[in-house]
């Protein structure tokens, strides 16, 4: 079965991250789908300060692992500063609609992979610069910088994501026939465990509602750092 992993060398840089985990199977995903619309569209009129300490926190963690946050911005600044200057938010699909709803909502970054194109386990870990990355829509294949953080198959050695939360890859991105996915929900200070249960919690119950999914959720910290998927 495949695992999920923060690495401890994660671990040893952030402490106190959290990540909420979304398990998804049988979902149904839709191309246009009014009722996900209204919700994304509802929490894009609301917007997000580039200042919150939550967006801030994410600007520091990318420092901290040797990331530029103005070359290469976190997940959630270039949300907030997307919709702050395009309020019509493009519909990708009615999952990324969701995630990126509750990204939104809770000011924290939302990712999701289709999990039948990963071959091993889904490691978030530092990178040794070997890795093979190709961008979200395609493009030359790259590799990571060594000792960036990086989210990637261990037996494809393909990255899923670079710079922890900055851009996604190709391979795995969710697509309208997908059907399993792994979500996730990363949480640092000031955001608490709490709250990013909370914000999990609601993806999931988003992804019953408006996909029919079925949905299992678990969490990954400092005490337990590995979980094994229902996905073979």
């Amino acid at each position: 079965m495949k695992k999920v992993i923060v690495s401890d060398a994660v671990f040893e840089l952030f402490p106190e991250f959290y990540r909420g985990l979304v398990l998804v199977k049988n979902v149904t995903i839709r191309k246009s789908y009014k009722p996900v619309r209204r919700l994304l569209r509802q929490q894009v009129e609301e917007g997000v300060d580039p200042g919150d300490a939550r967006v801030l926190a994410w600007e520091r963690a990318h420092r901290e692992f040797g990331s530029d946050p103005e070359a290469h911005p976190p997940s959630i600044r270039a949300l907030a500063a997307r919709v702050a200057s395009e309020p019509n938010l493009p519909f990708i699909n009615s999952v990324v609609a969701l995630f990126n709803t509750v990204s939104l909502k809770y000011v924290l970054p939302c990712g999701g992979d289709d999990v039948d194109r990963v071959q091993g386990n889904l490691v978030l870990a530092r990178a040794e610069g070997t890795e093979a990355f190709v961008p979200l829509g395609g493009g030359d294949e790259e590799s990571p910088e060594p000792g960036e953080v990086i989210y990637y198959d261990d037996v494809a050695n393909n990255v899923m994501c670079r710079r922890w939360n900055w851009r996604n890859g190709d391979r795995t991105k969710i697509e309208d026939t997908s059907t399993r996915l792994v979500i996730n929900v990363d949480g640092l200070p000031p955001t608490t465990p709490e709250i990013v249960r909370e914000a999990r919690d609601v993806l999931a119950a988003l992804l019953k509602e408006h996909g029919d999914a079925d949905v299992e959720t678990a969490d990954l910290h400092a005490d337990r750092r590995q979980l094994e998927t229902p996905f073979p």
